[in-house]
């Protein structure tokens, strides 16, 4: 889900520079999107292991 997040960036970067402002802010508000669902879900995975008891490895 990060690398989505990273090309939708990327496409966001490369249609600013050619001048397409619609599709670079829509590419920008799914990448956002995704990165912040996939922090959601990190966090969430990291908060469920700490409660089974579990500690990560070191």
């Amino acid at each position: 889900m990060l690398g989505w997040a990273f090309i939708f960036f990327l496409l966001a970067i490369i249609f600013g520079f050619l001048g397409f402002g619609g599709l670079a802010l829509l590419s920008v508000e799914i990448a956002r999107i995704l990165f912040i669902a996939f922090v959601a879900l990190f966090i969430l995975a990291c908060l469920i292991h700490v409660l089974r008891g579990n500690m990560p490895p070191v």
